[in-house]
């Protein structure tokens, strides 16, 4: 199991998956707002997607848990 944590402040723009998704490695799984700027959240790793943490509207901060791949 593996988390995927925001690697800064913002707000959730996106959630580019849905609970039970495969995703592969470097693959775009949500989008962040940040300072006027679209960053994109990249998986490290290939996985499913086993729990989304966030939702679309919501603000982060650097280290949160935005999602959990197994």
């Amino acid at each position: 199991m593996k988390n995927i944590q925001s690697t800064m402040a913002g707000t959730v723009l996106q959630v580019l998956v849905n609970a039970g998704d495969q995703v592969e490695a470097g693959q775009a799984v949500m989008m962040l707002e940040s300072m006027k700027m679209e960053i994109p959240v990249e998986s490290e790793t290939a996985g499913t997607v086993t729990e989304i943490k966030v939702n679309a509207g919501d603000f982060v901060n650097e280290g949160d848990d935005l999602l959990t791949l197994e």
